[in-house]
């Protein structure tokens, strides 16, 4: 009978170490716990450096191809030009990427100048944008836009060669050239505008200033203006206020010429982005 209490405080003794064992054991589990979610946490050092790594190959490889596109693009004529997009319709958005990159760094944007002087006219104005890219043009203000670019990736665009697009003669109120005189035969785009307008109609050209700055090895700019003039324009206004840009404004003569002479068009240097 003795041995009963020594047996029973001896199993008490087991069952507090137990007690006390589980505890700790659940503590050990929660600070490991703990300390993995913490560490989750926490910034991976190495991962986040790879990783910016990466996005900083990606960017180069990305603008590097933006470049050789671009470089293309001026130096061929316009129908090289869309058979090139035609063969892979995705190096259009590698360009437009790549392009819409270079105009975040400039002050001003020539296409919001013209959507400005669009909306200061009349909205019953009929417009063609020639190289309209994303349609921008034609999605912020109330006239009617005929959008034309190489590739067509918006319903609203039409893909074409702009030299000949499928317009009539004579339908349209305000021709828009953004940026857009590339290609080696860029004097036949001017040609088609001068054909769409109607007599009187608005041709309005915004260009990149160093291509029209013969101090630079750009054309000599009055020698672009003859040459537009003879081509049956009349200039109206030249904007040289840009640092990054000029804006050209001409008329439709209403009588034109029953002989056109040849016309001496300027080349236009191509327009090569630097690597950043």
């Amino acid at each position: 009978m003795e041995d009963r209490p020594r047996q029973n405080k001896k199993r008490k003794r087991e069952k507090h170490h137990k007690s006390q064992n589980k505890k700790e054991n659940s503590s050990q589990v929660n600070v490991t716990h703990q300390s993995k979610q913490a560490s989750s946490a926490l910034p991976n050092p190495t991962k986040s450096k790879g990783s910016t790594f990466l996005d900083k190959m990606r960017a180069r490889l990305s603008g590097g191809h933006f470049r050789m596109i671009n470089e293309k693009l001026y130096t061929c004529s316009g129908k090289d030009a869309l058979d090139y997009f035609k063969e892979d319709p995705a190096l259009f958005d590698v360009y437009h990427t790549g392009y819409q990159e270079q105009m975040s760094h400039w002050p001003e944007l020539p296409i919001n100048i013209i959507m400005k002087w669009l909306k200061d006219h009349s909205p019953s104005l009929v417009v063609a944008d020639f190289g309209c890219g994303n349609a921008r043009l034609a999605k912020n203000v109330k006239n009617k836009v005929f959008s034309f670019d190489l590739v067509s990736n918006d319903p609203s665009v039409i893909a074409c060669d702009m030299s000949k697009t499928p317009l009539d003669s004579s339908v349209i109120d305000v021709a828009v050239f953004c940026l857009s005189l590339m290609g080696t035969n860029y004097p036949n785009y001017l040609k088609e505008a001068h054909r769409v307008l109607k007599p009187s109609g608005w041709l309005l050209i915004a260009e990149v200033k160093s291509r029209l700055d013969q101090n630079n090895g750009g054309a000599d700019p009055k020698e672009f203006l003859k040459a537009v003039s003879e081509l049956g324009f009349t200039s109206v206004l030249k904007d040289y206020s840009n640092k990054m840009f000029v804006l050209l404004y001409f008329k439709k003569k209403d009588k034109q010429k029953s002989e056109m002479k040849e016309i001496e068009w300027p080349e236009l240097k191509p327009c090569l982005y630097k690597r950043r």
